[in-house]
């Protein structure tokens, strides 16, 4: 059996994962999840019909979210768990051609046959069955049908959609939701059933989803201050308390608000770790005060991490790294994230967890105290909009560097703490995602007042950081590309490269982009985004601080 993956950053050899996942995803695994990606494309092929006339279904528009969240890199390694969403799309993708039947009927219109492939195939009976069904309708399949160039640019749709899908999944569990996203979601998966479609068309497409991912990313803006509280600038803890400990890792910020409920008054200490951070930031978390410090840094260094750690580890979304023996039976699984024998949590029952905390340890001593400050997201940065203008009116704040994104294990990454140590001391930088981990702990000191380092938050925070380039613009009268602002960013998964979509969307040029570029993305591709929008890849951080300040 072979497979072909190159969602991801950190790809072998930069061009494709052929035997198994650098990430650990095993070659069924991968088999399954391009399977699994079609049949979503049969759904939304029938429910983007149906929709036409009149007809939605939320049971199915939910199902496209979470599954294609499944499919994101290090969320779910467990081929069970697919065979299990493959059963589930093909019911659905029979109740999704079932409604368009009866919308036709009932408008007195012929029902439509749709010609692509995925909404043709029934799924195997069993795993070998499904196994040979995925290998047909994979990556590798269709770059030699089409080449490279088409299919490059359709996996940017889908990768692009299925960074939405997370970020859609994650404002819905909130109550969240808007009828028009589920509906570019069908539309999408029927566009990219059907093919066909030319460069101009595929980058349009794609520099859509941009478009639409904003307004999902104000939508989960909206679904976490409404429900956690607007985040204020906080400091952090992020050296130990002594007790028994349980770890949360992940985006999830529900779920956090589930477990700071069911271990209030039992003796465990709860530890945020990696994309958590910024919890600390929302005043209806941090109000409990066993609520008591982030733990660790980003994603790839888990395994040391979580050895350490001497309590129990959830992970609620996505960063999952094959657990080490050492700790598999106090780690456990909730919502989309899945490995085989970890165990998975349903219903936000974290009973087991709080039990393996219990058994488990825990820190037998405080470690001298030593804090950071988060919480910078657009509603307290902009309460500082007056100094920050007067400073930049004044000359004493020369420019912005949001230098943020992914965090990864390639080399190549250095590059960002380099950059952000040799940011001049007049300058501000913005950061967010895990890749401030790479220097989130140095002190840059601040300007008249104002922290020269502003966490903005989780990547599910990117909206902030939009939000306040938008707001220098209009304070300052011109466009985002006028403002004194340079965007500096890391990349490594889908809901990165929706990210960056959202950017192109909004017309921002001469965005640096690294540690390297998508795999995905060909040449021709690439030279009609550096054309357009001036993308670029990094060099070496004097080079590029050099070329930014005009030095």
């Amino acid at each position: 059996m072979s497979m072909f993956c190159y969602q991801c950053e950190q790809t072998a050899k930069g061009t494709g994962c052929t035997v198994s996942g650098v990430c650990g995803k095993s070659a069924e695994t991968a088999v399954l999840q391009d399977l699994l990606v079609d049949a979503l494309k049969g759904i939304g092929t029938y429910a983007h019909r149906a929709r036409q006339l009149g007809r939605q279904d939320n049971t199915m528009d939910r199902f496209v979210l979470e599954a294609l969240f499944a499919t994101l890199t290090n969320v779910n390694f467990d081929p069970a768990r697919f065979e299990a969403y493959l059963a589930e799309a093909a019911q659905l993708r029979q109740r999704a051609r079932t409604l368009y039947e009866q919308a036709c009927q009932a408008a007195g219109r012929p029902t439509e046959t749709p010609k692509n492939p995925s909404v043709m195939v029934q799924p195997g009976q069993t795993r070998a069955e499904l196994l040979r069904q995925g290998e047909a309708v994979g990556i590798a399949k269709r770059l030699l049908g089409q080449g490279p160039d088409v299919t490059g640019l359709e996996e940017l749709i889908m990768y692009g959609l299925k960074g939405l899908a997370a970020y859609a999944e994650h404002a819905a569990v909130l109550g969240c939701e808007d009828d028009d996203v589920y509906a570019f979601a069908h539309d999408t998966l029927n566009f990219l059933a059907e093919g066909g479609h030319g460069i101009a068309e595929l980058l349009g497409r794609a520099l859509k989803v941009g478009e639409v991912n904003l307004k999902v990313m104000s939508l989960l803006d909206e679904a976490n201050s409404g429900t956690f509280g607007q985040p204020e600038p906080t400091q952090v803890r992020i050296t130990p308390v002594k007790g028994k400990a349980i770890l949360m890792s992940g985006h999830d910020l529900r779920d956090l608000d589930a477990l700071l409920q069911q271990t209030e008054g039992k003796g465990v200490n709860v530890y945020t770790h990696g994309e958590m951070l910024p919890a600390h930031a929302y005043p209806r978390l941090k109000k409990y005060p066993h609520l008591v410090a982030n733990y660790g840094g980003a994603w790839q260094d888990q395994r040391r991490e979580f050895d350490a750690f001497p309590g129990a580890i959830v992970m609620n979304t996505n960063c999952l790294q094959q657990p080490n023996k050492s700790y598999q039976d106090r780690i456990f699984t909730c919502n989309v994230v899945g490995f085989p024998g970890v165990r998975h949590l349903v219903n936000r029952d974290f009973a087991p967890a709080i039990a393996a905390a219990l058994q488990a340890p825990g820190f037998p001593q405080d470690a001298p105290a030593k804090t950071i400050t988060v919480g910078f997201m657009h509603h307290a940065v902009l309460g500082l909009a007056g100094k920050v203008i007067e400073a930049v009116r004044a000359g004493k704040i020369r420019r912005f560097f949001l230098i943020g994104g992914c965090d990864g294990a390639k080399p190549g990454r250095n590059y960002y703490t380099e950059f952000a140590e040799k940011v001049p001391k007049n300058c501000i930088i913005l950061t967010l995602a895990c890749g401030k981990y790479r220097f989130n702990q140095l002190d840059f000191g601040d300007i008249e007042g104002i922290p020269r380092l502003l966490d903005v938050g989780q990547c599910n925070d990117a909206y902030s950081a939009i939000q306040i380039a938008l707001a220098l613009a209009q304070a300052f009268n011109c466009g985002v590309n006028d403002l004194p602002l340079s965007l500096v960013l890391s990349w490594f998964e889908q809901k990165a490269v929706v990210i960056l979509l959202t950017l192109l969307h909004l017309g921002i040029r001469g965005i640096r982009l690294g540690p390297s570029l998508p795999a995905f993305v060909t040449p021709a591709a690439l030279k009609v985004l550096a054309e357009k929008f001036d993308l670029k890849p990094i060099s070496t951080p004097p080079e590029d601080l050099a070329a930014i300040l005009g030095d």
